[in-house]
C-alpha cells in the first residue's frame, strides 16, 4: 500500500511542476522606442501614439490622426554557477515583442485610440540534461493586449481617460520526469519494481485563454512647465485550457504516466504608474516616476488534471510572490525641431521570494540603463533606443528540485542551487506617421 501511495505521489508531484511557471506574469516594459529610451519615465508627457500604453490621458496632446508601429529585439544571457561546482548557460535566443498604436483627435476635447501590444511574456530555456531539468527545462508565455481607449479634456489642464483591455494568453512549459525513480517504486501489480536505468520522460503543458480588464488615465498640468500623470491597469483573470503531453515513456510505465487535458488560471497583476514631468528649459524635459505591480495575486497556483489513473485531480502550488515597486528617471533633450536625444535609468524590485525561486523564472532586482533618439521629418517620426538591463546576482538555496529523487534519497537532489546571473540587451525601433 505504501508503494502504491508513493507511486501516485510521484505522478502528483511531477505534474505539479508546470504550475511553477504557468502563473508567472513576466512584465514586458518595452512598448515603444521613445519610451524605452527614457526608461519608461513617460507617464506625464507624450511620446506620440505610444502614450496610449503609458497613460491614455496623454493622447489628447497627440494632434490629428497618427499611427505608430514598432518592435524591440530582446536578447537574454543567463547562467548558473552551481553550489556543488560547475556551471550552466541558458539557451539564449532573440525575441521581438512588437506594438501598434493609432490615435484620432476628433476635436479639442475628445481623442480616441487603439493599441495592440504584448504586456507580459516569458522566454527561458535550459539544456534538457541540466541539473534543474525536473523543475523545468523551458518556459514560454505570450500575451497580446487589444486596448481601445478614449480620452476627454475636462479643462485646459485636466484630461481623463478610460480603456478596455482584451488579453489573449498562450503558454508552453516543459520539464523532465525521473522515470528511473518512478520505476523503482512501481508496485508489483504494474510489473515493478524496475531496477534498471530508464530515460527521463519529457512532459509539456500547452494551453491558452482570454481575459478582460480595464485601464484608466489622468493628466494634470499643474503649471506651464510641470505636469503630473497617473495610470492604472486592472487585474486580468484568464482561464487556461490545454493538455499535458508526455514523450519517452517506457512501455512498462504506460499505466503510470498518462496524458490528459489540463486546466489552470492566471491572474495578470494590476499596475499603477505615476510620473512628474518638468520642463527644465525649453529644450530639456525630465520626468521621474514609479510603478507598482500587484504580484501578490501569485500567492497560489492551481492545476486541474484529467488523468485516466488518478481521475480528476486539483493540484495547488504555493508561490508566495509579493508586490513590487519600480522607480525611474528619464530625460528628453531637443537638439532642434527635428532631433531629440533620450536617456534614462530604471530600478525594479523582483517579485519572487527565496523560498520559491527557481530556474524557469530567475527573477532578481534589476537596473536598466537606456539611451535613444527621436527624429522627425515632415509627417514621419523615427525613434530608436538601446537598453542594457543588469540583474543583481541571485542565489537559489531551497529544496525545489527533483521530488522523485528527494523521496527516494531522503534529501533534496536536482535542485539547481547556486548563483544565478542575467543580462538583457534591448534594441528598439518605432516608426510613426501623422495623417
Amino acid at each position: 500500500m505504501e508503494v502504491c501511495i508513493r507511486s501516485a505521489l510521484f505522478i502528483f508531484v511531477c505534474l505539479i511542476i508546470p504550475a511553477q511557471a504557468i502563473a508567472s506574469g513576466y512584465g514586458v516594459f518595452t512598448q515603444g522606442a521613445s519610451g524605452l529610451g527614457q526608461a519608461n519615465a513617460v507617464v506625464a508627457h507624450t511620446t506620440g501614439p505610444s502614450s496610449l500604453y503609458f497613460n491614455p490621458a496623454l493622447i489628447n496632446d497627440v494632434p490629428g490622426r497618427q499611427v505608430e508601429i514598432g518592435t524591440t529585439a530582446v536578447y537574454s544571457d543567463r547562467d548558473i554557477d552551481y553550489t556543488g561546482g560547475g556551471s550552466e548557460n541558458g539557451d539564449s535566443a532573440w525575441n521581438f515583442p512588437s506594438t501598434f498604436y493609432y490615435t484620432h483627435q476628433a476635436n479639442d476635447k475628445l481623442t480616441s485610440g487603439l493599441g495592440i501590444f504584448f504586456p507580459f511574456g516569458l522566454s527561458n530555456e535550459w539544456d534538457n540534461n541540466y541539473e534543474g531539468r525536473y523543475i523545468g527545462t523551458s518556459g514560454e508565455m505570450f500575451t497580446m493586449n487589444i486596448n481601445p481607449a478614449v480620452s476627454y479634456r475636462v479643462t485646459d489642464r485636466l484630461s481623463l481617460a478610460v480603456g478596455v483591455d482584451l488579453v489573449y494568453l498562450d503558454t508552453e512549459i516543459k520539464a523532465n520526469i525521473n522515470q528511473t525513480v518512478a520505476g523503482g517504486a512501481l508496485p508489483p501489480i504494474l510489473g515493478g519494481p524496475l531496477a534498471e536505468l530508464l530515460p527521463d520522460v519529457r512532459q509539456k503543458f500547452s494551453g491558452d485563454g482570454w481575459g478582460a480588464g480595464y485601464n484608466l488615465g489622468v493628466l494634470f498640468k499643474a503649471t506651464d512647465r510641470v505636469s503630473i500623470g497617473a495610470a492604472y491597469r486592472s487585474q486580468v483573470d484568464i482561464d487556461i485550457e490545454g493538455d499535458m503531453s508526455l514523450s519517452g515513456v517506457d512501455p512498462r510505465m504506460q499505466l503510470l504516466f498518462q496524458e490528459g487535458n489540463a486546466e489552470s488560471d492566471i491572474e495578470l497583476p494590476a499596475q499603477f504608474t505615476v510620473g512628474v514631468a518638468t520642463k527644465v528649459t525649453d529644450a530639456l524635459l525630465i520626468e521621474v516616476g514609479a510603478r507598482w505591480e500587484d504580484w501578490d495575486v501569485n500567492d497560489k497556483q492551481t492545476l486541474d488534471l484529467q488523468n485516466p489513473i488518478l481521475g480528476e485531480t486539483r493540484i495547488v502550488q504555493d508561490r508566495n510572490w509579493h508586490s513590487t515597486w519600480t522607480y525611474n528617471i528619464g530625460a528628453n533633450y531637443k537638439l532642434n525641431d527635428s532631433i531629440a536625444l533620450n536617456c534614462g535609468y530604471l530600478y525594479g524590485q523582483n517579485a519572487v521570494p527565496n523560498g520559491t525561486f527557481e530556474p524557469i523564472i530567475p527573477d532578481s532586482d534589476a537596473h536598466l540603463f537606456t539611451v535613444g533618439t527621436d527624429v522627425k521629418k515632415d509627417a514621419w517620426t523615427i525613434s530608436a533606443a538601446f537598453g542594457y538591463e543588469y540583474h543583481e546576482e541571485r542565489t537559489k538555496n531551497n529544496a525545489i528540485g527533483d521530488p522523485l529523487g528527494s523521496l527516494a534519497a531522503g534529501f533534496p537532489v536536482g535542485t539547481a542551487n547556486g548563483d544565478y546571473n542575467t543580462d538583457i540587451y534591448l534594441f528598439a525601433l518605432s516608426l510613426g506617421y501623422a495623417f
